[in-house]
């Protein structure tokens, strides 16, 4: 069964769609870390990396649910075989198949907040392939925006934007936002324009999932690490130390998006 956590009358599921090897050396995705930090990274989350030395990602997205109400989505995975991710992550995912050993019935989820339109976050929101046909999709505008101005280059805009829009279930923010009872979304951004985390909180009791905030155990060690795939590095490092102050201050949970565990405590 998938792992879960609670959080007051909340319950967060950590869904795995799939895992596999990153696509380039993984010293190449942070230039800046020393082989002391990749060593204390390792002994921290063993399963985010290979005998052979190479980063081993998790793609999980997380399931939210108050009591035994409607279910909060949060990132979509990878996506089927011929979803927009297959030149570079290990298709088909598995969500859907997740979902339902989780005991949810894919009708029950009535929201999924892509915490950015990166391929790997996105690929069963996508219309035709979703599985979770009557769900809004709640996005940032900057991203919007990014995808729009390059929708020669990425197929963001063209199979998922625009089909939602046609479909009336895009949902567009513009900061942070309450989202539902006990669930607030948090603008982060600088992994993409309009990156965004969920907060998860009832009472004293806190967790938030990160998205691409943080993308491997070395960037809980030092935030201040420099990831290559950040579009606005220093103000990714930003997002990530303020969140990161608050989780700290709060003694909150994590749930991130690639690492070998989904639940940690800083």
């Amino acid at each position: 069964m998938p792992l879960t956590h609670t959080v007051g009358h909340l319950t967060v599921t950590a869904l795995v769609d799939a895992a596999g090897p990153y696509f380039m050396p993984r010293d190449r995705a942070f230039p800046d870390a020393t082989a002391e930090q990749w060593a204390a990274a390792d002994a921290a989350d063993p399963a985010a990396v290979t005998g052979a030395g190479d980063w081993w990602l998790h793609f999980t997205s997380y399931a939210i649910r108050l009591g035994d109400g409607p279910v909060t989505l949060v990132d979509a995975g990878i996506g089927p075989a011929g979803a927009l991710a297959a030149d570079w992550a290990p298709v088909p995912g598995h969500l859907p198949d997740e979902v339902v050993t989780a005991g949810i019935d894919p009708a029950e989820v009535s929201a999924i907040v892509l915490t950015h339109l990166h391929n790997d976050h996105m690929g069963w929101a996508v219309p035709g392939d979703s599985p979770f046909t009557s769900a809004r999709v709640v996005v940032q505008q900057a991203d919007v925006d990014a995808y729009k101005a390059n929708r020669d280059k990425a197929g963001q805009f063209d199979l998922l934007i625009e089909p939602l829009l046609a479909q009336g279930r895009l949902h567009v923010l513009a900061g942070d936002a309450p989202l539902t009872p006990g669930v607030r979304i948090v603008a982060t951004p600088g992994h993409t324009p309009g990156h965004q985390s969920v907060l998860v909180e009832d009472g004293d009791e806190a967790l938030l999932i990160t998205g691409d905030l943080v993308v491997h155990m070395l960037q809980l060690l030092d935030p201040e690490l420099p990831y290559w795939g950040d579009m606005d590095p220093e103000l990714a490092r930003a997002s990530r130390r303020r969140l990161l102050r608050e989780v700290t201050d709060r003694q909150a949970i994590l749930a991130v998006s690639h690492l070998g565990e989904p639940f940690r405590r800083l």
